[in-house]
């Protein structure tokens, strides 16, 4: 996510829910690669993962919520293939848009940790 100035510095949205599954970057990611490339074994591999990494992670974003993130057809004849449904469309939208709403309300003050942070070049072990 991140200020919208030219900071190093970079905030990580993540949403956890009460039953221990989490919606981040990462899966909202995978569903970007899903719709560019109609196939989770591709999207997977444009993002170092295996298949079934990431046959995992949209079985599990399938799960969270009322209706399916992703379609799948087995493979056969026409090949496989995965869409991105209208609702994860949807769920793209609102996660992307969360993550404006956020980088704009705290971007001073992420604009203020930058400039009175250390610039040494190794991190510190406590980070």
């Amino acid at each position: 996510m991140g200020s919208t100035s030219k900071t190093t510095l970079k905030t990580v949205f993540r949403i956890d829910f009460p039953n221990k599954d989490r919606l981040g970057r990462g899966k909202m990611q995978l569903l970007e690669r899903i719709a560019a490339t109609g196939s989770i074994s591709a999207a997977g591999r444009s993002m170092d993962m295996s298949y079934r990494r990431a046959w995992l992670l949209v079985s599990e974003m399938n799960k969270m919520f009322a209706a399916p993130v992703v379609d799948s057809q087995r493979g056969g004849k026409q090949g496989g293939g995965a869409v991105v449904t209208a609702f994860g469309e949807e769920l793209l939208k609102h996660f992307h848009a969360m993550e404006a709403k956020i980088a704009a309300a705290i971007a001073e003050d992420i604009d203020w940790l930058d400039a009175n942070r250390s610039k040494t070049t190794t991190p510190p072990d406590d980070q």
